[in-house]
Parts: structure tokens; C-alpha cells; sequence
């Protein structure tokens, strides 16, 4: 999954980030209001952890323009005030939820995974073929009753496939997905890595095909 941070206060993007990414996340920070809402323009991301006191752009408005724009990431509000007047305008504006400072790094997670499960057919954290077996907030893959130790961007393209079953992913999507905006889009990284993904599952259970000309996708064997 991939999550964009904006937040102002550099120490705490930054430590939000080190722990999505030791989550298995994929995560973009952006320091202030304009920059942020640029990302969430040019990018698609899973959700958005949006501070409401920004220097230059405060966050209802960001919010605002981004419903309006039709882009309809989930959008969790952070604000130091616990005023319910702020918090139910921060939610009018388009917020999805909110998290007020200072929060638990856990309580943080725990929200990112209930706001991806309002859409998701599986509400148990679970994603699955009749062979492969991933648990989202265990982070782990298994293959019957075996365990499979993947990489975390091994992980997350699983994930990425799972979500995606039966749908071609181009590798640009794909790049974009696991990795963060910084990253070398000249690069074979995505073909290197699913080539460890496939031999990691086995010959057996790996699902992933490639598609001439288009990327990947893994076959939907409901």
C-alpha cells in the first residue's frame, strides 16, 4: 500500500514514514501544503495522512481541492485540536477520519488498515489464491501451512497483485506502488524482484504471468 504524508513538522513526517516503511508501506512526505497536494495530483496513493495546520495551504482546504479535482483517496485528518467543532469541519471538508496529536504510532496503523478495509470484499486482513495465503496485520505469507519469508518489497507487490487479481499491472505501476517517487524509473528492479517472488512461492503456487508487452498480473483462480 502507499501512503502520502503531509505534515509540516519535518521530525514527525519523517519518524511516520521510518514506520510505514518498516510496516511494509510505501511512503511520499511532502513538508508543506502545495507540495502535497501536487503528489496527490500526480499520484495514486492508498491513503493520505493530512495535517490540518500547514504553513501555507491549511489542511480543509487541501481536502476541499482534492474532492473537487474527484481524487478520492482516503484521507486522514491530523490536528492538535480537540475542539469537536474542528474536528467535524475537517470531516466536512471531505477528511475520512482523524487522529488527534499527540497519537500512538499503533492507533495510527490500526486506522490506515480500517479505512483500506471500507472497500475491501475482505474485511478480515487476509488476501488470498487457493494457494497463497497473506495477512496483512500479522505481515505474513504462507503457502498451505508454510511459512514464506519475502523481502518487504516483495511483500508488497504480493499485496499490490492480490488487490488487483486477474488485472494487468504495468511495471510503471507497479513502481509506483512499492516504491517511492524517488525511484529510477529506468531501472529492471520490478522484473528482479517478481522474479524472486515467483521463485520464493514455487513453480506450484506462483500465479504471477507475465503479459507481453503490458506487465503482469495474477490469475484470479476463484
Amino acid at each position: 500500500m502507499k501512503i502520502l504524508i503531509i505534515e509540516d513538522e519535518k521530525l514527525i513526517a519523517d519518524s511516520l514514514k521510518k514506520g510505514l516503511e518498516q510496516r511494509k508501506f510505501s511512503v511520499d512526505t511532502a513538508y508543506n501544503g502545495k507540495d502535497g497536494y501536487l503528489l496527490a495530483q500526480q499520484f495514486e496513493y492508498d491513503v493520505i495522512i493530512l495535517d490540518l495546520m500547514l504553513p501555507d495551504i491549511q489542511g480543509e482546504e487541501i481536502c476541499q481541492k482534492l474532492r473537487k479535482d474527484k481524487i478520492d483517496t482516503y484521507i486522514l485528518m491530523l490536528t492538535a485540536k480537540k475542539q469537536i467543532d474542528d474536528i467535524v469541519s475537517g470531516l466536512n471538508h471531505g477528511a475520512d477520519d482523524y487522529l488527534t496529536k499527540p497519537f500512538e504510532f499503533s492507533e495510527l496503523l490500526a486506522r490506515i488498515r480500517a479505512l483500506i478495509r471500507r472497500t475491501s470484499e475482505n474485511k478480515e486482513n487476509i488476501l488470498y489464491t487457493s494457494c497463497i495465503k497473506l495477512y496483512l496485520d500479522k505481515e505474513k505469507v504462507f503457502i498451505g501451512s508454510k511459512e514464506i519469508k519475502l523481502t518487504k518489497k516483495e511483500f508488497m507487490i504480493l499485496e499490490y497483485f492480490l488487490r488487483n487479481k486477474g488485472q494487468v499491472l504495468s511495471r510503471n505501476q507497479i513502481l509506483e506502488h512499492a516504491w517511492d517517487r524517488n525511484v529510477d524509473i529506468f531501472t529492471n528492479v520490478v522484473d528482479t524482484h517478481i522474479k524472486n517472488l515467483r521463485r520464493k512461492l514455487g513453480k506450484r503456487n506462483s500465479t504471477i504471468e507475465a503479459v507481453y508487452g503490458s506487465g503482469y498480473r495474477i490469475k484470479d483462480d476463484k
